[in-house]
C-alpha cells in the first residue's frame, strides 16, 4: 500500500491542484484481520471513486494527489496530533475536540454510522507507524506541490475533493429537491479568497449542479493547513453528493456513473482552466 499516488500534469500550466485524500481502497491484510467489521462496512468511510472523477485533470494541466491508505486506516484530513485516547493506548485525554470525541481522529475509531472498527485499543507504536508511513509522506508531498505551484505561477489553488452521503446534505426544513449537489468549504473565507470560491462555484453551477457553501461542511484540516489566501495560496474543500454516481449501500458505481463522470470531465477541465485565468483576477496578497 502506497502512502500516496501523484498524477502529474501533462503540461503544468494551471495553478490548480486536485487532491483526493479519502479515495484509497486498498486495505492491509493485518488490518482486515484486526477489525470487527466486514470490508463493505469499512468502505463506508471512503470517498469511493472520487479519484476516477478526476481523470481529466492531468491532461487539463492540473496534477492530482491521491491518498494511498484508506480513510478507516489513517485520515489524511486530520492533524497528526488528533489522536484518540479511547482507541490508542497511552494517549493523553487532554486537548480533545469533537472530531476525536466522536471517533474520527487521525486514526479513526469508527466508520460511518458510528460503527466501531476495533475490538479494543491499538498501541501508540502502531499509530505512530501509520503516521510515519502514510500521513507524513502525503503531507510532505502536498506541501512540496503547493510550494512548486507558487514558485511557478505566483499562486496555488488546492481543490480538496470529497464525497458526502446523501443523508448528510438534507437541509433543515427544506424540500429534498433543494438539497445541494456540491458543498464548497472555504472555512467562511479563511482558506480561500472569495473570488476564487465564487469562480469555482460558477463552474459547478454552469454544469447544472446546485451549490452550497460552508454548510454542512466548511472545510477540515487540509483546508485549514493549506489555505493561506493572504499569501496567494487558496484551498477549498469540495463535497460531492455520492448518490449522483454511487450505489452507497454496495459502495460501487451506480447506473449514472458514466454520465456523471463525463460531466465531471468537463467540470475538471473548467476548474483547471481557472488556474490560468485567476492569476490576473485575484491579487497575490488579496487580504
Amino acid at each position: 500500500m502506497q502512502s500516496y499516488i501523484f498524477l502529474p500534469a501533462a503540461t503544468p500550466d494551471s495553478a490548480v491542484v486536485f487532491a483526493s485524500p479519502h479515495s484509497g481502497r486498498e486495505y492491509p491484510p493485518e488490518f482486515l484481520a484486526a477489525t470487527t467489521l466486514d470490508p463493505m462496512l469499512l468502505r463506508s468511510s471512503e470517498d469511493a471513486y472520487v479519484d476516477r472523477l478526476l481523470r481529466a485533470a492531468p491532461v487539463a494541466g492540473a496534477g492530482v494527489l491521491l491518498g494511498g491508505a484508506p480513510r478507516a486506516y489513517v485520515d489524511y484530513n486530520r492533524a497528526a496530533t488528533e489522536l484518540d485516547p479511547a482507541l490508542i493506548a497511552g494517549v493523553s485525554v487532554r486537548g480533545l475536540n469533537p472530531r476525536i470525541s466522536s471517533g474520527l481522529g487521525v486514526i479513526p475509531r469508527v466508520v460511518a454510522g458510528g460503527r466501531a472498527i476495533y475490538r479494543g485499543k491499538i498501541s501508540q507504536a502502531e499509530a505512530e507507524l501509520r503516521l510515519r508511513r502514510y500521513w507524513h509522506p502525503y503531507h510532505e508531498k502536498l506541501s512540496a506541490i503547493m510550494a512548486a505551484q507558487r514558485a511557478r505561477h505566483g499562486r496555488a489553488v488546492l481543490l480538496d475533493m470529497h464525497s458526502m452521503p446523501r443523508d448528510a446534505v438534507a437541509m433543515n426544513g427544506q424540500h429534498t429537491s433543494l438539497r445541494p449537489d456540491i458543498v464548497l468549504g472555504d472555512r467562511f473565507g479563511a482558506s480561500a479568497h472569495s473570488e476564487v470560491t465564487e469562480a469555482v462555484a460558477a463552474v459547478f453551477t454552469a454544469a447544472g449542479l446546485r451549490v452550497a457553501r460552508n454548510s454542512p461542511f466548511a472545510g477540515a484540516y487540509i483546508a485549514q493547513r493549506y489555505g493561506l489566501p493572504s499569501s496567494g495560496q487558496h484551498a477549498i474543500q469540495i463535497e460531492i453528493d455520492r448518490s449522483l454516481y454511487l450505489d452507497e449501500r454496495q459502495v460501487c458505481p451506480n447506473a449514472d456513473f458514466d454520465s456523471f463522470q463525463s460531466l465531471m470531465d468537463g467540470v475538471v477541465r473548467d476548474l483547471a482552466a481557472l488556474g490560468r485565468s485567476l492569476s490576473d483576477a485575484v491579487p497575490l496578497a488579496a487580504e
